[in-house]
């Protein structure tokens, strides 16, 4: 028969042996590939948010072994460095008080807002981005974006805000900038009913939550190219799909309860408000 069949009597045999079964510690690297392959940003995904990831499909795993997986495969990212605050204190203008103290914890959403200021250096300019999140489930609500940082910015941002969700009566915190102390945003704060929180002089931690994500907005989006060869509006359109698309409706958040993304732990908020209100 192996000759009629052109092999060799040793290959045959080998043939006829069960073939190896692939290892558990292979199967988990296929489908890590698979979780950092699923979206373009994902990529920036470290062994916490794949360990997530994989225990929200229903796979049984430590994050000690992802992490040795991960690391064993060259898959592990890079820490890369903070930015610095930009916004500058008025020391003539009149203050809040900082009525946060440091809680960024919510039990619903638009009831706690912080916001700030960072910049992007373009190839026609500087694209100065201000940005509102929700400590609920540290989803940006609202954000602006133009070639300067005057109050318009700051304005235009808690606006969008409150046009996505409706909100209003909000404690809205951020530093202590002439953006946030001028007449335009107290005006825009008390037309939605807001409370303005401020954080104490020098005190980058007193809005700490809203500086990380500036920080994970640059290092897994801004950095991996130079954004100082790119036009303004092209990166204005970048930061807008890795907001809206990427960061509140598909990234995994080690923040929130399960790993989920702000917008389902926003939806299943809700759902459940909506399936209590009918059991009533």
């Amino acid at each position: 028969m192996c000759k009629v069949l052109k092999v060799s009597e040793s290959g045959y045999y080998k043939s006829l042996k069960p073939k190896r079964r692939p290892k558990r510690r292979e199967l988990l690297l296929v489908k890590i590939k698979e979780i950092i392959s699923r979206y373009p940003d994902n990529d920036n995904y470290g062994a916490k948010r794949v360990h997530i990831d994989l225990r929200q499909q229903g796979e049984k795993v430590s994050y000690p072994t992802v992490y040795r997986i991960m690391r064993d495969n060259d898959l592990l990212q890079k820490k890369k460095r903070h930015p610095n605050g930009i916004t500058k204190e008025d020391r003539e203008a009149q203050k809040a008080e900082n009525i946060l103290q440091r809680d960024f914890t919510a039990d619903e959403p638009n009831t706690k807002w912080l916001t700030d200021i960072t910049e992007i250096s373009c190839y026609d300019g500087k694209l100065y981005l201000a940005a509102v999140l929700d400590c609920f489930d540290s989803q940006i609500v609202g954000a602006a974006m133009d070639d300067n940082m005057r109050k318009e910015l700051a304005v235009g941002a808690f606006d969008d805000a409150c046009s996505r969700t409706g909100a209003r009566d909000m404690l809205c915190h951020s530093d202590r900038g002439s953006q946030y102390t001028s007449g335009a945003f107290r005006d825009a704060l008390a037309a939605r009913g807001a409370t303005q929180s401020m954080s104490g002089t020098g005190k980058c931690y007193d809005n700490a939550k809203m500086e990380s994500f500036f920080a994970t907005l640059k290092k897994e989006k801004l950095y991996k190219f130079d954004t100082r060869k790119w036009r303004m509006a092209d990166v204005r359109t970048i930061i807008f799909r890795y907001i809206f698309v990427y960061y509140n409706r598909q990234r995994i958040h080690t923040s929130n309860p399960g790993g989920w993304p702000p917008d389902v732990i926003r939806r299943s908020y809700y759902e459940g408000r909506s399936s209590n209100a009918k059991t009533a």
